[in-house]
């Protein structure tokens, strides 16, 4: 516990300080809401917006999870079959790296105009957002095998499915779980574009809804409950690894 404590007390004093600081600027310089709210005016505005909240974050949530887990299940299979097919990974990962130089934002009208406003659109805007951490850090992790285990499993006259299941992909799994984690967090961004395009509930409808009203309190509700989801799901996954992979030496 002590430990526990240790590693928790510096950001949260630092973040107290913040908030402290931002509440005594606003007040001693006479901030106007609208531009910056203080910290007690987001705190009440969320606290009597927080049904409608609920809802909006209900909706965010059940589309980040989907988004989020086909996401990840995409590039766990490109990593594989890219592993696998030496071949296709050559000839397939600098298209890979080239997809993620196009913004996000520029290909969902597109996904809008050819799957129209429904579901679908809104899940491959998070997949394209996930898969890739995912993908490269399976394929990083799969590289790394250790060679001498590698032979004495050929020696003892493993075949390649063997090799693959029994040695490398469990070696992988820190890898994997580290792309993971990473694309957990990208999920909840890219749900929330996905709602900003087109969507009828969701924080980032809320979002849009709110600064068409210059309500800029509720804005930073809104952020603030997007940071609250990102955190959660990423602690998630990072107890779910520390239940599966038991074998790797804990960090001091």
């Amino acid at each position: 516990m002590s430990t526990y404590f240790k590693s928790v007390w510096p950001p949260l004093v630092a973040v107290i300080l913040f908030i402290a600081i931002w509440q005594g600027a606003v007040s001693l310089f006479d901030i106007e809401k609208w531009i910056l709210p203080a910290p007690s005016d987001i705190a009440r505005e969320a606290a009597s917006q927080a049904d409608r909240l609920g809802m909006h974050a209900s909706a965010t949530i059940q589309l980040t999870l989907i988004g989020f887990g086909a996401g990840t299940a995409v590039g766990l299979l490109i990593a594989t079959v890219l592993h696998l097919i030496p071949f296709l990974k050559s000839a397939l990962y600098p298209l890979l790296i080239l997809s993620q130089n196009i913004p996000i934002i520029a290909l969902a009208p597109l996904l809008l105009i050819w799957f129209g406003f429904g579901l679908l659109p809104k899940l491959i805007t998070i997949i394209l957002v996930c898969f890739f951490p995912v993908a490269v850090a399976a394929m990083d992790g799969l590289t790394r095998t250790d060679a001498m285990m590698m032979n004495y499993m050929r020696m003892a006259g493993a075949n390649r499915r063997h090799i693959f299941w029994k040695l490398e992909l469990p070696h992988a799994l820190p890898s994997v779980f580290s792309g993971v984690k990473i694309a957990a967090t990208y999920s909840v961004m890219g749900a929330i574009i996905a709602e900003w395009i087109g969507a009828g509930k969701g924080i980032g409808y809320y979002m849009m809804l709110q600064k068409s009203a210059y309500r800029t309190d509720r804005l930073f509700v809104a952020i603030m409950i997007i940071v609250a989801l990102s955190l959660l799901l990423f602690l998630l996954i990072a107890l779910l690894e520390k239940l599966l992979v038991r074998w790797r030496p804990q960090k001091r």
